[in-house]
């Protein structure tokens, strides 16, 4: 949160199945088609302790993608847990304009989880 400038007293993540992610997607948003990641914010700047929000993050979405697609699903379900924070932050991705942003900061990011070694990874590495 530090490279954002932004105070964080909590946040909550979870890890959540297909089906739980599709109950959110049409309870918050009315879409119950699966989604990679649903943030829900709570706090203003301007709180005590700010309680930034909560991130559902999807890994079967992630496995499924990188099946599709190549990579590793660690590695995408960490992007999935960036991209749900940024949001939070008021980081958006709408509009070409808005996303670049989102890209940009996505890539900041991930490289520095990556290269200090806290992106998430398979027990077995």
């Amino acid at each position: 949160m530090h490279f954002e400038g932004q105070r964080c007293d909590e946040v909550g993540v979870y890890l959540v199945d297909t089906s739980t992610i599709c109950d959110l997607h049409e309870q918050f948003f009315q879409d119950p088609s699966p989604t990679d990641t649903i943030s829900l914010p709570m706090d203003d700047e301007d709180a005590a302790y700010r309680v930034l929000g909560e991130v559902f993050v999807c890994p079967e979405t992630a496995c499924k993608y990188v099946t599709e697609n190549g990579g590793d699903p660690y590695i995408e379900t960490t992007l999935y847990i960036v991209h749900s924070l940024l949001h939070l932050m008021g980081y958006d991705d709408i509009d070409d304009v808005d996303r670049a942003k989102m890209r940009e900061a996505e890539a900041r990011h991930m490289e520095h989880l990556v290269r200090e070694d806290l992106a998430l990874k398979s027990q077995d590495e």
